[in-house]
């Protein structure tokens, strides 16, 4: 509907008719929904014919949210538009497979509750455990749920992430939120897990565990010379267990198996030269942060 130009009263804009408009907004909204519904069914019927393949796309969910905050304005607040968007793409993904959300509450209840529920909506079912281990049993013995685990677990937590490290274990697929902002109604940083993605896997970052026969006080430094994050780390005498986040970006063109290695050479070379001994494994990947204050993906872990 076009506006009336300055000092220009409209005999359309009687409330009546405002409400109107929204009415018809509010329908095609709807229609709209229904029609994703629509290719969402026939894409069901499509991956099926293909031999299936995971309904979860964690890079294309992360692209979708920097789209979407990226060119959104007017009155109605970013937090609105972004839970929205992710009620639809979560709903519509349970609808393609059905999941449950496993979380581990040790953290506190209500901050993990709320985090669900504005990531994945009501629909979804959302199950509590004590503990991180017991978070990841459920994910182990379902058929494709996600687990939810804060990226920082807290000391009680011990090395969990070295949990991850067998073939079949589950894999760090994700880091919420998709749109960091120091304001964000559900910002509490986590790492969604899941049965590992081949095809399906967002590798902006990727997470590692390493185990080393001990700890040298330079490590942080010749870890920041080659942007490599520190996530988390225990000890148990001598040894010590590492969580490390390696920024991907500057690994080119190369397939992903050899982005693998590549990113795991990388790593043992730097232990070598420190003259430690250290088991690399890789644990999972997720999109590169994206910070709406600044704008961009962060290039940093």
């Amino acid at each position: 509907m076009l506006k009336p130009s300055a000092g220009e009263v409209s005999p359309l804009e009687t409330l009546a008719s405002l409400r109107e408009e929204i009415d018809r907004i509010d329908t095609a909204l709807h229609r709209l929904l229904m029609e994703r519904g629509q290719i969402i069914d026939h894409l069901i019927h499509v991956k099926a014919q293909q031999g299936g393949g995971s309904a979860f796309r964690p890079g294309r969910e992360a692209d979708m949210m920097r789209r979407l905050v990226e060119r959104h304005d007017g009155l109605l607040p970013v937090d609105t538009v972004e839970t929205i968007w992710r009620i639809i793409i979560s709903t519509f993904t349970y609808v393609q497979s059905n999941y449950a959300v496993h979380a581990d509450i040790s953290g506190g209840d209500s901050v993990m509750r709320d985090c669900c529920r504005f990531h994945f909506g009501f629909t979804v079912p959302f199950k509590t455990y004590g503990d991180i281990a017991s978070v990841l049993k459920a994910v182990t013995d379902s058929k494709g749920d996600l687990g939810l685990v804060r990226v920082e677990a807290g000391a009680s937590a011990g090395p969990w992430w070295t949990q991850l490290a067998g073939p079949a274990a589950p894999k760090i697929i994700a880091r919420l939120p998709f749109v960091e902002r120091p304001d964000h109604p559900a910002g509490l940083p986590l790492f969604v897990v899941a049965t590992p993605l081949a095809e399906a896997a967002a590798r902006d970052v990727v997470i590692l565990s390493v185990t080393s026969d001990r700890w040298q006080d330079d490590l942080p430094h010749r870890f920041a010379e080659q942007n490599i994050e520190i996530l988390d780390k225990n000890f148990a005498g001598s040894t010590c267990s590492l969580m490390l986040a390696v920024c991907n970006e500057k690994l080119g063109q190369e397939s992903a198996l050899m982005a693998n290695n590549a990113i795991e050479e990388r790593l043992r070379k730097l232990f070598h030269e420190c003259g430690l001994k250290a088991d690399v494994v890789e644990i999972g990947s997720h999109a590169a942060r994206f910070d709406l204050t600044l704008g961009r993906q962060e290039a940093a872990p």
